[in-house]
């Protein structure tokens, strides 16, 4: 039995592709036709299914492969502008 286990996990580790937990947020970003937006903290929750929160900071590097990038975030005014990259 704890072979077989073994392998399971094993075989688990190989197939799971890990998702960002804002992946909807960049999906939508793509989605967007403008070359920028302003999202609000609450609409990002909304969008992404989780609260904006510090880890933001490291997950924003993942935007750049869908081709935007935070270019400022307020936490005065709780809004995330991004930007469209130009290529």
């Amino acid at each position: 039995m704890k072979k077989v286990f073994s392998c399971l996990i094993h075989f688990y580790k190989k197939v799971v592709v890990f998702l960002s937990k804002y992946q909807p947020l960049w999906e939508h970003l793509q989605k967007v036709g403008d070359s920028d937006l302003q999202l609000s903290f609450e609409e990002i929750r909304q969008i992404a299914g989780v609260p904006l929160d510090h880890s933001f900071l490291q997950y924003k590097k993942e935007l750049l492969e869908y081709g935007w990038q935070v270019e400022k975030i307020s936490l005065k005014n709780q809004t995330v502008k991004f930007q469209r990259r130009q290529e």
